[in-house]
């Protein structure tokens, strides 16, 4: 069950623990904007280029939610997915791609969430969102 309580649009009030999500996305615009994004929404947001720093940070610290790109240059986010799933079974991960057709593999149906890339974030943010508030409500 998970205990902390949030309030995406007050992100200074004291006593209140913000989500903890990481990023893992291998293009670094990417991973600038969505954690700008997500850190002025009120989320702590940390932010990994690969698999291995991913899995690094995981060690290290409690997520609640992961943003993962399918397409990784060094490696699978369908792999990293699996690893992670294995090893940290209670983190959501919403699988973000470019490419749609990855909705129907059904490696993907590991994750909690799956949006497409896009210059509008707002699909992301709702998916974000949505399975915070239906988490937290466990």
């Amino acid at each position: 069950m998970n205990s902390r309580r949030f309030i995406s649009s007050c992100p200074s009030i004291k006593g209140i623990m913000m989500p903890e999500i990481l990023v893992i996305d291998d293009e670094d615009h990417i991973r600038k904007l969505y954690t700008a994004f997500l850190t002025r929404e009120g989320y702590n947001v940390d932010s990994a280029a690969d698999g291995d720093e991913a899995m690094g940070l995981l060690a290290k610290k409690r997520y609640d939610l992961i943003v993962l790109d399918i397409e990784l240059e060094e490696s699978s986010g369908l792999d990293l997915l699996k690893r992670i799933k294995a090893g940290y079974p209670e983190i959501m991960i919403i699988l973000n791609s470019a490419y749609a057709i990855y909705k129907s593999d059904f490696h993907t149906w590991l994750a909690d969430g799956y949006v497409v890339k896009s210059s509008d974030i707002k699909p992301l943010k709702e998916k974000i969102e949505s399975l915070l508030v239906t988490h937290e409500g466990k």
